[in-house]
């Protein structure tokens, strides 16, 4: 049988996600693409594999916020909040079967965006339109403010500094654009939080470590 994608082909690789069996350059070339590929399939996985192993650095040019300096102490100095941010995504990813990477990534871009503002001293928030980013980034917004809120009430003020928590998005847009295939419906960088947080919730008091690059 010619395969159901490309109707050239001779069909010789079942499909979970189509439930059928497909031609295998229809399955390397529509991956993730025009195929909302199942995270078990065989095939999925060990693309992923092959995609990590022979991973090239970052172009320049595709680095987020390529000006933002910070030092690796900011990162450990902020090592729980690193931690429960990764969390919170994962979470909404799990509660959204439809959310992928590039929507995690926006949403995280235009939060890295709305901080940055306060480093002007002129607040504007610059929520995404599409729904998943928007929600995702409302979310990990008031996350952050409740953050502070908790801080400050028990301290009487909040540690926290807004460029700090600027530096610790952009450091996590940079790993999910470093861990994603670019792929519209990859789940490469939602993947890799799994991998870092295995069966765990945004409650959880002691949660693993975001592994810096």
């Amino acid at each position: 049988m010619s395969c159901p994608i490309c109707e050239k082909r001779k069909s010789k690789r079942f499909c979970p996600a189509q439930g059928e069996n497909i031609c295998t350059i229809c399955c390397g070339t529509q991956r993730e693409v025009t195929i909302d590929c199942l995270p078990d399939c065989s095939h999925l996985i060990a693309a992923h594999r092959y995609e990590i192993e022979h991973r090239k650095p970052l172009d320049p040019k595709d680095i987020p916020f390529p000006d933002l300096e910070f030092s690796v102490e900011i990162l450990r100095r902020n090592q729980e909040l690193l931690s429960a941010l990764g969390i919170s995504i994962l979470k909404f990813a799990r509660e959204n079967a439809a959310v992928r990477d590039p929507e995690i990534l926006a949403a995280l871009a235009a939060l890295a965006e709305t901080y940055r503002t306060l480093e002007s001293g002129i607040y504007f928030e610059r929520e995404p339109n599409a729904p998943l980013p928007r929600a995702l980034y409302r979310q990990l917004s008031e996350f952050l403010q409740e953050v502070k809120k908790q801080e400050a009430q028990q301290t009487g003020f909040s540690r926290l500094k807004d460029s700090e928590i600027l530096r610790i998005i952009v450091f996590l847009l940079r790993v999910g654009t470093r861990e994603t295939n670019s792929r519209p419906r990859s789940r490469a960088f939602i993947d890799s939080l799994q991998a870092q947080f295995p069966q765990t919730t945004n409650k959880e008091a002691e949660a693993p470590r975001i592994i810096m690059p």
